[in-house]
């Protein structure tokens, strides 16, 4: 994961809230920073009560000379990783691309392209 050393503002972030059925309230959380979340009885509460702990953390850590998580949305993506799936799985996928005319590597993007939505 790219890191930085410069300050990066708590809004760049990648936040998601989510309703929790067992607590009746909602749950803010940042994936630059999996271990911190916010719960709240608002969308907007849980958004703001987290966005001020990131706020918080990105001071500590840049006092501690510490790097800090660079945004996903800056992030560069090759469009490229490896993937070990093991030889019978393999096999098993190239068998269907093959049924289906099609290279491997086009399969298996349309297959998760399919299952992502």
């Amino acid at each position: 994961m790219a890191k930085s050393k410069t300050v990066v503002a708590a809004e760049h972030f990648t936040y998601r809230l989510s309703w929790s059925s067992k607590t009746d309230e909602y749950i803010a959380t940042v994936a630059e920073f999996p271990s911190l979340s916010w719960i709240a009885p608002t969308r907007k509460s849980a958004l703001e009560g987290l966005t001020s702990i990131v706020e918080e953390v990105i001071g500590d850590m840049s006092r501690a000379g510490e790097e800090i998580p660079e945004p996903w949305d800056e992030r560069k993506f090759s469009g490229k990783f490896n993937l070990r799936l093991g030889s019978e799985l393999h096999k098993a996928i190239a068998l269907k691309a093959a049924e289906k005319g099609e290279s491997l590597n086009t399969y298996v993007v349309k297959q998760l392209t399919t299952s992502e939505n």
